[in-house]
């Protein structure tokens, strides 16, 4: 026997596993299969869902024609402009006993306001009374709204009456003292062959002869603001009405959402809120100028709701939403993008009451702010708590 054969015999065995070659098959084909079934069955699944959802999509009509609209960057928020907690120091006054307490006015120390269930109520004493409702019937839901009425803007007259803007009824004289209640103009009545669906804010002059007030939209209720602020709509208008001739006539058409109004301290102007648009228009009264109107000031940092007057001369303005930067704004971003606007509205139809959905609630307690004024933009946000959502109708820019 040579060498080499003798390491060939001395070479250790390797260890060899026998499979019975008539079970694997079996058993790679059956995981195959569960595979397979698995596959389809997510796939038939994921088709059942999309392929309707998609169908609707195409098939629905959207609610909204929105149009594009152009806004400046944002201001960037420093400064003055920096996000501070401020308003969250404020003394809270009767929390959570007010449902979605609007505009506020007062006739010496006592204050009155209109609520989301309808109500006019005065403030006095830590109490709270209601001495007016504008509507009827329940208040429990949005749907229940225009027969209910919703008091926005309320403002205190020279004779020691109120003044009230109902989104659905109209205009308002309220005696707190009497209780009674006196229409001076209903949202029925149409002003110059449109109608008022959306009547918001209100301001009046010292003597008490002229009241200018907004028309959020001819279109949109005020159940429907989600739906006039996405589609941009520009059928609001400013208007007057003279308590002694009861006419009505319009200062400004063509307004996207026009909301808080005020008359300048000497009364030779008035400034509305255009909320969609982020700015604030000015009408003239008097002077050179009268009867026309410019910017007063635009790309605000938020979307502007009220406006009251400072004592130091200059203007509260209620913020809705802020428009974040350094970060993201929603509302910004969607302005020149109308169809993914349609596309968020079709798809909001497809889904079950998202319309009772509170997308941006504001109700809540009262904040006592002194009388003087902050030396930066007090900026803050108060959400209702579920139990207030529960008991009010949804909050809104109005």
């Amino acid at each position: 026997m040579s060498e080499a054969d003798g390491l060939r015999q001395r070479r250790p065995l390797r260890s060899q596993v026998v499979m019975d070659d008539g079970q694997a098959p079996e058993a790679k084909d059956g995981s195959s299969f569960s595979g397979r079934v698995f596959r389809v069955t997510f796939l038939m699944l994921a088709v059942s869902l999309t392929v309707p959802l998609l169908g609707a999509m195409l098939l629905l009509e959207s609610p909204i024609d929105p149009q594009p609209l152009s806004f400046k960057e944002p201001l960037l928020l420093l400064g003055v402009l920096q996000p501070n907690m401020k308003l969250q120091q404020a003394e809270r006054l009767f929390e959570n006993q007010l449902i979605g307490p609007e505009s506020i006015a007062n006739i010496g120390d006592v204050m009155f306001t209109g609520t989301a269930d309808g109500q006019i109520v005065k403030l006095e004493n830590g109490e709270i009374e209601t001495i007016a409702r504008l509507g009827s019937g329940p208040c429990k839901t949005r749907d229940d709204e225009p027969a209910c009425g919703r008091p926005l803007g309320i403002r205190a007259g020279p004779n020691g009456t109120l003044f009230v803007a109902d989104a659905y009824k109209g205009l308002f004289e309220v005696n707190p003292w009497k209780r009674e209640v006196k229409l001076l103009i209903s949202s029925e009545t149409p002003i110059e062959g449109r109608k008022m669906s959306f009547v918001n804010d209100l301001t009046i002059t010292q003597d008490g002869k002229k009241i200018y007030f907004t028309d959020s939209s001819s279109k949109w209720q005020r159940r429907d603001y989600l739906l006039l602020v996405m589609e941009g709509t520009d059928d609001g208008r400013l208007l007057e009405y003279d308590t002694e001739t009861k006419e009505v006539k319009v200062l400004l058409d063509q307004l996207r959402f026009p909301n808080g109004v005020q008359l300048s301290p000497t009364e030779d102007f008035v400034l509305v809120a255009e909320t969609t648009m982020a700015r604030i228009r000015r009408f003239y009264l008097s002077g050179l100028m009268k009867g026309g109107a410019d910017l007063f000031v635009e790309n605000l940092p938020g979307f502007p709701d009220n406006i009251r007057p400072s004592s130091s001369g200059g203007y509260w303005v209620g913020m809705a939403t802020i428009r974040s930067n350094p970060g993201f704004s929603m509302l910004d971003f969607l302005s020149e993008r109308p169809y993914i606007k349609r596309m968020i509205f079709k798809d909001l139809l497809t889904t079950p009451s998202w319309s009772e959905a509170n997308l941006s609630s504001h109700c809540a307690s009262l904040p006592a702010v002194q009388s003087g004024d902050c030396d930066e933009v007090c900026t803050t946000v108060q959400p209702c708590s579920r139990t207030q959502r529960q008991r009010g109708l949804p909050e809104k820019l109005a």
